[in-house]
């Protein structure tokens, strides 16, 4: 089969396409067909040697959609010729991966591959922050930082979805603004223009965000604490500045605020049953158009390299996707 390796921990140019042999899967796992996959930040990490990179060389990618090709002798839920999202165990950057039957889910004929492929991690990811980590309740104000990437355009959704009644969302630069907004923010503060801080507490009459969903990390964790209202949470979820924020514990407990870690690669890693139902809520949105995935830009497979300097180069917006049987 075909694939993306990554020979050298580096940048996209240590990236090749190349011949390899078929994948074996073990009796609890499934064989897939990919059609599509997607490019996500963690495989950027990943190809520096930042994030799990593992041994030289791998495939790199996060999820994948495709079709059954092959089950294990243990596998109850899926047979061959499946439309499935999976979160594969080996990359995903290539012609067939390999999953757990726990991180292989079914889906719906109504959602196309293009859709799919785009949705496994920035929905996933998103309704897991809103729902059962934030525990977002109906009316409240959320914001939220790169606002204008994969995870902000699909988290202001879903905050509406879920009943936010104001969504603001920070973006990094002016050309960013429209795409937050095109997504259904209500405000977008842009960072090199307006102080958040200010801006989130002008437009909530100072009273501050009741959530704040946090991918940055750095001085932006530590300036989201001022404007969080009373009883909010501040989830941090990644750290794309490559910073740390220091918390003060004096900062929470009068306030009755928190701050809440999350990530998702842990779940899959360590409690992957509690995605089933997650994926039931997001299938049900994006089956029924309520839910609108943002595609920046699809390339070939054997363009992988172009795809992620795009992504490093910080102009995409929304998910940029590689089609694999183009």
């Amino acid at each position: 089969m075909k694939a993306v390796v990554v020979t050298a921990f580096g940048g996209p140019e240590h990236m090749k396409l190349v011949e390899m042999e078929m994948p074996d899967i073990s009796p609890q796992q499934v064989l897939i067909r990919v059609e599509k996959t997607s490019v996500n930040f963690a495989d950027i990490k990943s190809r520096y040697g930042k994030k799990g990179g593992g041994t030289l060389p791998f495939i790199p990618g996060l999820d994948v959609a495709g079709v059954i090709e092959r089950v294990g002798s243990q596998v109850q839920r899926f047979s061959p010729g499946q439309r499935v999202i999976a979160f594969p165990a080996g990359g995903s950057y290539a012609e067939y991966a390999v999953a757990s039957e726990a991180l292989t889910f079914a889906l719906p004929d109504s959602i196309d591959f293009e859709t799919a492929a785009a949705s496994p991690v920035v929905s996933f990811t998103s309704y897991k922050l809103l729902a059962d980590v934030a525990r977002l309740v109906p009316g409240e104000t959320v914001l939220i930082h790169a606002a204008a990437g994969g995870i902000g355009t699909t988290a202001i959704q879903l905050a509406k979805l879920l009943g936010a009644g104001k969504v603001i969302g920070t973006v990094g630069s002016a050309g960013k603004a429209a795409v937050a907004r095109e997504a259904g923010a209500d405000h977008v503060i842009c960072n090199d223009t307006e102080d958040f801080v200010a801006k989130v507490n002008e437009l909530t009459d100072g009273a501050g965000a009741d959530v704040i969903l946090d991918s940055i990390s750095g001085a932006v964790s530590e300036r989201s604490l001022e404007c969080l209202a009373w009883y909010g949470r501040l989830v941090h979820f990644g750290n794309a500045s490559g910073e740390v924020g220091s918390i003060r514990t004096i900062d929470l407990h009068a306030s009755c605020r928190s701050v809440l870690g999350f990530s998702f690669g842990t779940t899959r890693s360590k409690r992957p049953h509690l995605l089933q139902d997650t994926a039931e809520k997001v299938f049900a949105y994006l089956a029924d158009g309520r839910l609108q995935i943002k595609i920046g830009k699809c390339f070939p497979l054997e363009e992988a390299a172009a795809a992620h300097a795009w992504v490093e180069s910080r102009q995409s917006t929304g998910k940029v996707l590689l089609d694999v049987r183009n």
